[in-house]
């Protein structure tokens, strides 16, 4: 189950083999509550403004940021690879129409 609207779950698709299936849930939840939070963004608020405040396995949200096993600098790398992929696809494009503004 998906808790983001589907432009932005296409737009996370790319981080989804950096996390187990489980844990991947969890940081959909963690990015929406964090996108909607005001004020801090934490995992506490992005869970309430999520309507998990009284979440049974609060905890479990928590992990995800300090045990849950996923690599900091895969992320990073996608990070970089998404816009540097779209503005190159936008180049080409130009270049095509014989462009080159």
């Amino acid at each position: 189950m998906s808790t983001l609207p589907a432009g932005l779950a296409k737009l996370i698709l790319p981080f989804a083999g950096l996390f187990s299936k489980r844990v991947f849930q969890s940081v959909q939840v963690l990015l929406a509550g964090a996108i909607l939070s005001t004020g801090k963004r934490t995992v506490t608020s992005a869970l309430r403004i999520m309507g998990l405040g009284q979440e049974r396995h609060f905890q479990t949200y928590h992990r995800v940021l300090n045990r849950a096993t996923w690599s900091s600098l895969a992320v990073s790398r996608i990070l970089l690879q998404l816009p540097v992929a779209r503005l190159c696809a936008r180049g080409a494009a130009r270049l095509r129409s014989g462009r080159h503004d």
